[in-house]
């Protein structure tokens, strides 16, 4: 890579390395070290066709697509669904939304890995249904079902806890 590309390279990674954290974090259903494993594979990616990915439209939406797509290669491939137990967070949660915030995470982590990219698309990151289509190479028709299933298992695992959690 050519000096002046690397140098553009690390701009986008600069800008835009906590968007893709935070992304990855959600689909990750809150487990921080996956979500790292995401975004330093998802920029690894992106490091080795950077020359394409500087040609695209929008270089921040070509690395999301590339982080949902890594999530959903990584999740079909594992051969077990181990996760370790006793996972200390890095830093405390506080603040009136903590408790519900884990719940939504906690519940997230319990739908399957496209549902979860569905929703993390559509309703976290604010994509169009043809954009999520595009991103997930789903037909517009398929976003729209997965996505109103997804909602449908989500309210199922919530139940009513998730209004005790919502400040009045």
């Amino acid at each position: 890579m050519k000096p002046a590309q690397e140098d553009e390279y690390l701009e986008f990674v600069a800008a835009r390395a906590k968007a893709l954290y935070r992304s990855a974090y959600t689909l990750a259903a809150g487990d921080t070290h996956l979500a790292e494993d995401l975004v330093q594979e998802t920029l690894s990616r992106l490091y080795v066709h950077w020359k394409r990915v500087a040609g695209a439209d929008s270089p921040a939406a070509y690395a999301q697509t590339v982080l949902v797509r890594t999530f959903l290669s990584l999740r079909r491939r594992r051969s077990t669904g181990e996760r370790p137990i006793g996972n200390m967070p890095d830093s405390p949660e506080s603040g009136p939304d903590a408790a519900l915030r884990l719940t939504l995470l906690n519940a997230l982590g319990q739908l399957p890995p496209r549902d979860r990219a569905v929703l993390l698309l559509r309703y976290w990151e604010g994509h169009t249904i043809e954009e999520t289509a595009q991103m997930l190479r789903l037909s517009s028709s398929a976003v729209r079902s997965q996505g109103t299933r997804a909602l449908g298992r989500l309210r199922a695992l919530l139940g009513d806890s998730l209004s005790d959690l919502v400040p009045q």
